[in-house]
């Protein structure tokens, strides 16, 4: 029979050239493939690549820029030594566990793109398959971590998560708790690897580009998608506008001769979960629709096809993932082992009913939230799917045909919901 777990353990070596050269325009950009030593199981040093690609039948290679700069059309691109994930070497990986492969650099990859946003107070982005499952601001990094964990539990197992300040004890007492595949940080204080080393296999990875990770927020770097022909789209990365309240429009526009204006304006936390869910956007696979409640997420919809259904998706994990916390801090396990007992009959039916009235009560912690749409809402449906669990704002990018309606959605409400314009689009694929 096939050893189903050996294709999991297989190390891939991959025929992909130390170098590679692409020439655009005037512009010759050299790349060098990214390589490690590790010590192998009989303690001989091996040099190795990226562990394996998305699957483990997929060889894949990581290559940092390491020449030549590109500026097309007044644009000036990423030029060398700015590496993040790039530049990761043997030194950066203060414990290397099983050592990475594809999807743990995009994962890294795309914390530290949502990330960059959000370096005014100590932050951490949990990311699983190149999406964030829970960001959080905190007071301090295990706060952070703490919040983003609890925004949910269930998908944060096997993730990969990034801090933007130095790790303390705190910190990594919290973490070793959990299974995770990667923790990333500027630095490590003394005494927290050993802390993280009680996780064996967990990669953790020391990126000290961190302290300056705001100084990429307005710079671009090349796209580059590859299609089954052989042939490439390339695009310039996004560049996300909204810094400050003030690069908010309040909700206006005119359909038919009459001018439509969103009643009330944000209050100052209200502007301040904003900017957040903005920035959080920014790196969610699209369409997107998110909840955000003082600075942490509460419910992320992703990657769906139709704007009103990836509203009621959202909804529906923030329901999921507050039942399952709630029922982890009164009960100490997750809310599905609950059930499972419940039917064997080893628990009382009395504790889930106990549960869900008290998600439903508080909405499932939707209630005073900020709800975010990566683009405009075609219909008022979608807006009236975040209204009917009691946000007090939306955001969305603006410019629909009934952008009228989805403001007249907001003023019908006692008391009104605020709405505010983005003016761009946030869409990610």
């Amino acid at each position: 029979m096939q050893d189903l777990k050996k294709m999991y353990t297989t190390i891939l070596g991959d025929q992909f050239p130390m170098d590679l050269k692409f020439t655009i325009g005037d512009n010759t950009l050299i790349f060098r493939k990214k390589t490690w030593k590790f010590p192998d199981s009989k303690g001989q040093i091996e040099e190795r690549g990226v562990r394996y690609g998305e699957n483990p039948d997929q060889e894949a290679a990581l290559y940092e820029l390491i020449n030549g700069n590109l500026v097309l059309g007044g644009c000036q691109y990423i030029e060398p030594g700015n590496g993040l994930v790039s530049s990761i070497d043997e030194a950066s990986m203060l414990q290397s566990g099983k050592h990475p492969g594809k999807i743990n650099l995009t994962d890294i990859d795309n914390s530290l793109n949502i990330l960059k946003f959000l370096m005014k107070n100590p932050a951490c982005v949990i990311v699983k398959h190149n999406n964030p499952c829970g960001v959080a601001y905190g007071d301090t990094t295990e706060h952070a971590f703490t919040r983003a964990l609890r925004a949910d539990r269930i998908a944060a197992f096997g993730g990969a998560i990034s801090v933007n300040r130095a790790m303390d004890k705190a910190t990594a007492e919290a973490i070793s708790k959990q299974y995770l595949e990667v923790v990333c940080a500027p630095d490590f204080e003394e005494g927290t690897l050993e802390i993280l080393a009680k996780r064996k296999n967990l990669r953790v990875i020391k990126i000290s580009a961190i302290q300056n990770l705001e100084s990429h927020w307005d710079k671009r770097f090349l796209d580059i998608k590859s299609l089954i022909d052989g042939g490439l789209i390339i695009q310039q990365s996004p560049i996300n506008k909204i810094k400050t309240k003030d690069d908010f429009k309040a909700a206006t526009c005119e359909y038919q001769g009459k001018v439509y204006e969103i009643k009330r304006q944000p209050t100052q936390k209200e502007y301040e979960d904003m900017i957040f869910g903005w920035s959080v956007e920014q790196g969610i696979t699209s369409n997107s629709v998110i909840y955000v409640k003082d600075g942490a997420t509460v419910g992320i919809g992703t990657g769906e096809q139709d704007r009103v259904g990836v509203a009621e998706i959202a909804v529906f994990k923030a329901y999921t993932k507050y039942a399952d916390i709630v029922c982890f801090d009164k009960h100490g396990i997750p809310y599905k082992d609950l059930e499972l007992a419940i039917s064997k009959g080893e628990k009382s039916p009395d504790l889930k009913a106990e549960i869900d009235a008290q998600v439903k009560k508080d909405k499932g912690n939707l209630s005073g939230s900020i709800m975010i749409s990566d683009a405009f809402f075609p219909f008022r449906d979608g807006v009236d799917v975040g209204l009917k669990e009691g946000v007090t704002g939306v955001v969305h990018p603006g410019g629909s045909l009934r952008d009228w309606d989805a403001i007249e959605a907001c003023n019908e409400q006692n008391p009104p919901v605020t709405m505010v314009f983005t003016g761009q689009r946030a869409f990610k694929h």
